[in-house]
This record gives structure tokens, C-alpha cells and sequence, in this order.
């Protein structure tokens, strides 16, 4: 009996060789579809394309301007959603300076909880296409913000919300895939 006893402790001594350590903490694995785009046909003065994965879009009519449109792009497997509002210009220099203006305000008032703001301007000369594309960082409530014209006729802005508190490292895996879907629908708009 003593023999067994002493290999058992034996064992239970050198059995255990590593040192214990914590595990680190264990990190989601958030898979999103590759995306697959298609152009949108509303009844609209633009198109755009969006991702397969917005399952719903909703459009209205603006109360007190009959050129001005309200488009929910909806990703309801990311619990987000990209909000876009359309304005027509009219050729008048004023409402598009105003429009501009109104833009990058919205934009700055994130710089309360923003970490940073990083602007990417987007150009496109052959098909009049000229904008900015806004990532916020930190635990703003918008992500991204973008907004797009012709400098005459059309001006469109956008902003991503996700249905959360803002939460910046857990949502972004999700503000990322996004924003690409932002980028391809800004460099996809087309003005009818």
C-alpha cells in the first residue's frame, strides 16, 4: 500500500509541469458573408448599389420639401442600419453651401465622444460624384458618416447607427464590414 501511495504522489508531482497561469479572455468570432452587391431601382433622382445583407430599405418623402427623400438601409443581422437623406439643390449655390455646412456639423458634434474623426474626401470627376467620407472612433453613436454631390443638382448625406450603446470595440468588426458597404455605395451613386 505505502508503494502505490508513494508513486501516486509521485505522479501527482510531476504530473503537473507547468506553471498555471489565467487564460486570456476569449474574443467573439464574428464571420460576415462576403459581400455581394446589386443597384438599387427606387423611385428615386439617384441609384446605389447596396449589399445582399440589407434586407430592407425604406423610403419617404421628406415633410416641407417635396425633392427631399429619407432612405433606411437596413442590415438587420448586424443590428444596424445606414441612414441616408437625399435633397435636390436646384442649381442654388446658397441651399448647397447650406447643405454642406449643416454635413460637417452633424459630423462634429460627435467630437464630444469621439476618439478621433478621420476624413477621406472622394472625387469623381466623369460621373459628378464629389464628397467626404467621415469614420468616427471612440464611443460616438454614428460610426460613419459620408456625404455626396454634384455641386448643382443632388446632395446626399448618410450615417451608420447600429441598435446598441455605443460600445466601440464590440461593435467594430461590424462598423468595419459597413463601412466598406458606405464606400461602394458612395462610389456606386448615380445620379439620374
Amino acid at each position: 500500500m505505502k508503494r502505490y501511495l508513494g508513486v501516486i504522489l509521485l505522479i501527482l508531482c510531476f504530473s503537473c509541469g507547468n506553471d498555471t497561469t489565467p487564460k486570456p479572455h476569449a474574443y467573439l468570432r464574428l464571420d460576415y458573408p462576403v459581400p455581394d452587391y446589386v443597384k438599387t431601382h427606387l423611385d428615386l433622382p439617384f441609384t446605389f448599389d447596396k449589399n445582399k445583407l440589407a434586407t430592407n430599405i425604406k423610403t419617404r418623402k421628406l415633410q416641407g420639401d417635396v425633392d427631399s427623400y429619407g432612405i433606411d438601409v437596413e442590415y438587420p443581422a448586424l443590428k444596424g442600419t445606414i441612414y441616408l437623406t437625399y435633397k435636390a439643390i436646384n442649381g442654388s449655390e446658397e441651399k448647397l453651401i447650406n447643405y454642406l455646412r449643416d454635413a460637417q456639423n452633424f459630423t462634429q458634434k460627435h467630437t464630444q465622444r469621439a476618439d478621433e474623426i478621420s476624413e477621406r474626401p472622394y472625387d469623381n470627376i466623369e460621373r459628378k460624384v464629389y464628397g467626404m467620407f467621415y469614420e468616427v472612433g471612440g464611443n460616438a453613436a454614428s460610426q460613419s458618416q459620408f456625404y455626396v454631390t454634384d455641386s448643382t443638382n443632388h446632395f446626399l448625406t448618410g450615417s451608420l447607427y447600429f441598435y446598441a450603446k455605443p460600445n466601440y470595440d464590440s461593435i467594430l468588426p461590424a462598423a468595419n464590414y459597413l463601412q466598406n458597404d458606405i464606400r461602394r455605395l458612395m462610389e456606386s451613386v448615380a445620379w439620374k
